[in-house]
C-alpha cells in the first residue's frame, strides 16, 4: 500500500503543478469573461442608473430594444457587415495563404508582411484608414485621381461606408486568419499532390480534390469564428462613422453601447441587447459544431 502510494507521489504533484499554471487563466477567464456574461445577464431584467438602486423590470428591457425603430436597422447592418466580410475576409486570407504556400523565395519576409497588422493596436489601424478614406487628400481618393477616376466619399456616403468598414477588418484580422490557414496547408502529405498532378490535374483541380477536402475542418472552425467575430464588430463603426451615415452603419455591438454610455446610461437595455446576440452566437455556434463532429464521423 505505501509503494502504491509512493508510485502516485509523482503524478499528484504534477497534476499540481499543471492546476496551479491553469489557475491563472482560469481567475482571468473569471473575471474577465464570466463574471461580466453573468452581470449582463442580470442587468438585463433589471432597470439600473447611477444613483438609486436597481430595480426588477423582468421583460421591459427586451421589449423596449425590440421596439426601438434602430432595433431592425441594426440587425440588417450587422448581417449585411458580416456577409461582406465572409466574402472579404474569409476567402483573401486562404487565398494568400496558397500563394504563400508555393514560394519558395522570401516566404519568411511576406508572412511577417502579412502578419504586421494584427501586431498594430487597432485603434491606430483604424485611424491610419481613416486617413486613407479622407474625401480630400485621402490616399484611396489620390489613386482613383491618378487612374483619372472620379473620387469617393467613402465614410460619408451610405452607399459605401459599410463597405469601407469591411475593407479595414478585413486588412486588419488577415493576418491570423493566413498564418492558421498556412499552418494547415503545410500538414497536406505531398504525396497527395504528386497524385493529383500524375492523374493530370492542374491547380484548380488540386484545389478542389485535395487542398479543401485536407483542410475542411480548419476551414469550418474557422468560418464559425469569422462569424461570432464579426457580429460584434464595435471598433471600426465607433471610430470611423460614428454609426452614420443615416445610421448605415449602426451594428448591434455599436447600439448596445449607446444603450449603456449614451441613451441615458441605459445599462438594462445595453445589456438585454446582449443577451439577444449571446443567444443567436451561441444557437450558430452549436450548429456548426455539430456540423464539425458530423465531418470527423
Amino acid at each position: 500500500m505505501t509503494s502504491l502510494s509512493t508510485r502516485r507521489l509523482p503524478g499528484v504533484r504534477r497534476n499540481l503543478t499543471a492546476y496551479g499554471f491553469l489557475c491563472a487563466a482560469l481567475f482571468c477567464f473569471a473575471v474577465f469573461a464570466w463574471y461580466p456574461m453573468i452581470r449582463e445577464f442580470i442587468l438585463s431584467f433589471q432597470k439600473t442608473n447611477l444613483i438609486g438602486s436597481p430595480q426588477w423590470v423582468g421583460l421591459d428591457n427586451f421589449t423596449a430594444v425590440v421596439q426601438d425603430p434602430a432595433f431592425g436597422q441594426a440587425w440588417l447592418n450587422t448581417a449585411e457587415f458580416t456577409v461582406l466580410a465572409l466574402l472579404c475576409g474569409y476567402a483573401v486570407p486562404f487565398v494568400v495563404a496558397l500563394v504563400l504556400n508555393e514560394l519558395r523565395h522570401a516566404r519568411a519576409y511576406l508572412r511577417f508582411v502579412v502578419y504586421l497588422p494584427v501586431m498594430l493596436p487597432p485603434i491606430v489601424a483604424v485611424l491610419l484608414f481613416k486617413w486613407f478614406f479622407d474625401p480630400g487628400p485621402g490616399l484611396f481618393n489620390q489613386i482613383l485621381d491618378f487612374f483619372h477616376l472620379p473620387g469617393l466619399a467613402w465614410l460619408d456616403s451610405s452607399a459605401t461606408a459599410l463597405i469601407s468598414l469591411v475593407i479595414v477588418s478585413t486588412w486588419m484580422n488577415m493576418g491570423s486568419a493566413t498564418l492558421i490557414y498556412l499552418a494547415a496547408l503545410q500538414n497536406i502529405p505531398p504525396e497527395l499532390y504528386e497524385a493529383a498532378e500524375l492523374d493530370g490535374a492542374g491547380i484548380l483541380k488540386r484545389i478542389r480534390h485535395v487542398t479543401i477536402p485536407q483542410t475542411r475542418l480548419i476551414l469550418l472552425l474557422m468560418l464559425m469564428l469569422q462569424i461570432v467575430a464579426t457580429m460584434q464588430v464595435f471598433i471600426e463603426p465607433y471610430m470611423l462613422t460614428g454609426g452614420g451615415p443615416e445610421n448605415a452603419t449602426v451594428t448591434v455591438a455599436y447600439l448596445m453601447y449607446q444603450y449603456a454610455f449614451v441613451y441615458g446610461q441605459n445599462y438594462g437595455a445595453g445589456g438585454a441587447l446582449g443577451m439577444m446576440l449571446m443567444i443567436v452566437l451561441l444557437a450558430f455556434a452549436a450548429f456548426q459544431l455539430r456540423l464539425t463532429r458530423e465531418d470527423k464521423s
